[in-house]
């Protein structure tokens, strides 16, 4: 069974990971309540960027657990293009043993003025697009 992991400040995140979830007819989780299943699938991990790093939370889930023989699918948000919290989160995983099978990013609304309107529906249908093509690999 597929897992949704998110961390959210500005509800972003929030937003894409429950089209993902969706997408794959479950439901997404707060970091903050998470586990880990023991059941096969791909573990979707996602944050948005904090100072060009994914969230605290995230950061302490990915430490606190072991991926060992993980697939896992890393998504984001953020007012820029491709962030480093990705990059982030690819090496601390990679760490602990998980395979990471892919990654999705979209502009999140930063302020009053940044990148107003996303995550966008086309940015969401990017985000069932992915999680489509990485529950095959799962």
């Amino acid at each position: 069974m597929h897992q949704v992991v998110y961390y959210s400040r500005g509800g972003n995140t929030r937003k894409l990971a429950g089209a993902i979830a969706e997408e794959l007819g479950v439901k997404a989780v707060d970091v903050k309540a998470a586990s880990i299943s023991p059941a096969p699938g791909v573990i979707f991990l996602g944050s948005g960027c904090y100072g060009g790093r994914p969230g605290e939370d995230m950061t302490k889930f990915i430490q606190s657990h072991d991926f060992t023989g993980r697939k896992i699918a890393l998504f984001s948000t953020s007012w820029m293009n491709y962030g480093k919290e990705i990059d982030m989160m690819t090496s601390a995983l990679k760490g602990k043993g998980a395979a990471i099978i892919g990654h999705y990013h979209c502009k999140g609304k930063t302020g009053l003025i940044f990148n107003r309107g996303h995550p966008d529906q086309a940015d969401l249908a990017g985000g069932k697009k992915f999680a489509q093509e990485m529950a095959k690999l799962g």
